[in-house]
C-alpha cells in the first residue's frame, strides 16, 4: 500500500463523523450474521439426530428377479444415541458444525458488510470530496438496474470459477489460496465499482482501470486479505471506501487536469 495515502486514509477513519459510519456496518451485520449463523448450526445439528436411510437389494431366483426395499428413520437408533448421547462423540459433533460454520461466517460477513458499506458508499466520499478533493465533480453513472445486473452476473461467474476448482481444493496450502480467488473476484468487482460508479463518468471509470489496473488489484488484495481477519471486516469497510476513494478521486484529478 501507498504510505502516504495509508495515513490519509486513517486520519480520516478516525475523525467523528467516519466513526459513527463505522459502527452502523457493525451492528447491522453482526445482527444479520448472528440470526444465520444459529440457525444453520440449529438445522445441522437437528440432522445429525435424524437421518433416513433406503436400501434397494434384487435378487434372482429361479430365473425370476425379486427386488426387496429398506427403508429406516435412523433418529433413536443405537447408532445415533450413541452419537449424541456419549459426551464425546456429541461434543466432537457440536464442535465439527460450529467450526464450518464458524469458517463459513468468517467469508460471509465479508460480503454482508460490503452490502451494507454500499449504501453508505455516496455519504463517505462526498465527506472524502469536501475535506480534499473540492476541485472534484463527483459525477458518477450508476444506476439500479446496471448495479443489479452487474452483481447477478459477478456472483454467477464466481460460481463458475468454484465449480473449475474443485480438483484444486485437494492439493494442500494451494487450495486455500484457489478457493479465495472466486471470493477475491467479487470482492474486488463489487469494491471497486462502488466507488468508481460514484465519483467517475463510465468513460473515465474505463480509462483508471485500463491504466491502473494491476494497481487497483493490489490494493484490494490487500484489503480482502485484511478482511480474513475475524471481526476486522466490521469496522474496515469504511476503511475500503476512504482508501480506495482517495485513489479514484487522485486518478480523476489527472484525467480531467490532462484534459482542460
Amino acid at each position: 500500500m501507498n504510505t502516504s495515502l495509508l495515513s490519509l486514509s486513517i486520519k480520516d477513519l478516525l475523525t467523528s463523523k467516519m466513526i459513527k459510519y463505522s459502527v452502523m456496518p457493525f451492528f447491522i451485520s453482526m445482527i444479520i450474521l448472528y440470526i444465520l449463523f444459529f440457525t444453520i448450526a440449529g438445522i445441522g445439528l437437528e440432522g445429525l439426530g435424524s437421518m433416513d436411510v433406503q436400501s434397494t437389494t434384487t435378487t434372482v431366483e429361479n430365473g425370476v428377479p425379486h427386488t426387496d426395499s429398506f427403508t429406516a428413520n435412523l433418529e433413536g437408533t443405537a447408532l445415533v444415541k450413541f452419537l449424541m448421547g456419549s459426551a464425546m462423540t456429541s461434543w466432537i459433533a457440536t464442535f465439527l458444525v460450529y467450526t464450518i460454520g464458524s469458517f463459513l461466517t468468517l467469508y460471509l460477513s465479508i460480503f454482508v458488510a460490503l452490502l451494507v458499506i454500499g449504501f453508505l458508499t455516496p455519504y463517505i466520499l462526498r465527506e472524502i470530496q469536501a475535506r480534499h478533493y473540492e476541485d472534484i465533480e463527483m459525477i458518477g453513472h450508476s444506476n439500479v438496474f446496471e448495479s443489479i445486473f452487474l452483481m447477478l452476473k459477478w456472483v454467477a461467474i464466481m460460481i463458475l470459477m468454484f465449480i473449475v476448482f474443485i480438483p484444486l481444493y485437494f492439493i494442500p496450502l494451494l487450495g486455500v489460496l484457489i478457493f479465495n480467488l472466486p471470493l477475491y473476484y467479487l470482492f474486488h468487482k463489487v469494491l471497486t465499482y462502488d466507488v468508481s460508479s460514484t465519483i467517475c463518468t463510465k468513460d473515465e471509470a474505463l480509462k483508471i482501470k485500463f491504466f491502473n489496473a494491476t494497481k487497483l488489484r493490489m490494493k484490494t488484495l490487500a484489503l480482502y486479505v485484511m478482511s480474513l481477519i475475524p471481526f476486522v471486516v466490521f469496522f474496515a469497510s469504511v476503511f475500503y471506501i476512504i482508501y480506495l476513494g482517495h485513489s479514484y478521486f487522485a486518478e480523476v484529478r489527472k484525467l480531467r487536469g490532462e484534459t482542460e
